[in-house]
């Protein structure tokens, strides 16, 4: 039996609506850039005809289930929500063709990809990695997991609000690439694994948050997030 110096970290999982187990998670990928408007918005717009989705991963350890008070993070000082419908894998995929996309879904959940921006656009705009902007503690929120195996959502409204102000409104319908084409794109560089979590996009209107602000966001059929922003360390 292996010993270790010190305990390991524990799982990160996530609750499942009307399941008393616990979804274990593994990885969390990000896919960027995922709706016209949102891309318009931070100067990158996307040419669906010549481009491929790209994607940026974050360690299960930032994960914050909703509900949560999370701290503003240090070393910054322009902190955005971004609300995403996030896919729950549930089967093992590698190469997964669209048309078979389905059989690897386990459910979904609500998100906020939590963001440094003022660290991500320094990154992005020397060509450096956006680890420091992204891969921030607390700042991957995940709701309950709604089992739908084998649904693929083609469409359903996905809001946020602060303090009750509605900052995004848009349609799933408007992802650039859809769930089956992410399913089948990010399987040919991983073997998607049961526990993968891919948040799958955010819509324009993304903007920065204080301590003290509450942010709730919706997916249509999906359910609620919701996370207050905490005084900073």
């Amino acid at each position: 039996m292996t010993t270790y110096l010190f305990p390991p970290p524990a799982v990160a999982s996530v609750p499942v609506r009307g399941k008393t187990g616990h979804f274990p998670v593994n990885r969390l990928f990000f896919v960027g850039r995922n709706y016209h408007a949102h891309a318009v918005e931070m100067g990158k717009p996307v040419d669906k005809t010549a481009e491929r989705p790209f994607y940026f991963t974050k360690a299960p350890q930032t994960l914050a289930l909703s509900g949560a008070t999370t701290p503003y993070p240090s070393e910054t000082n322009n902190y955005h929500f971004e609300m995403e419908l996030v896919l729950a894998v549930g089967k093992a995929g590698f190469r997964v063709k669209p048309e078979d996309a389905q059989d690897i879904i386990y459910g979904y959940a609500c998100g906020l990809d939590m963001t440094r921006r003022d660290l991500q656009l320094v990154a992005r705009d020397k060509g450096r990695p956006w680890d420091l902007g992204k891969d921030v503690e607390h700042s991957s929120v995940c709701s309950e997991i709604v089992p739908m195996p084998g649904v693929v959502i083609e469409r359903g409204a996905i809001e946020l609000a602060v303090n009750g102000e509605t900052k995004q409104k848009s349609d799933v319908d408007k992802l650039i690439w859809n769930i089956r084409e992410i399913i089948a794109d990010l399987s040919l560089f991983y073997h998607l694994q049961p526990g993968d979590l891919i948040y799958t996009g955010t819509p324009e209107g993304v903007g920065a948050v204080l301590p003290g602000d509450r942010i709730t966001g919706s997916v249509e059929g999906v359910g609620t997030v919701a996370l207050t922003v905490g005084p900073r360390p």
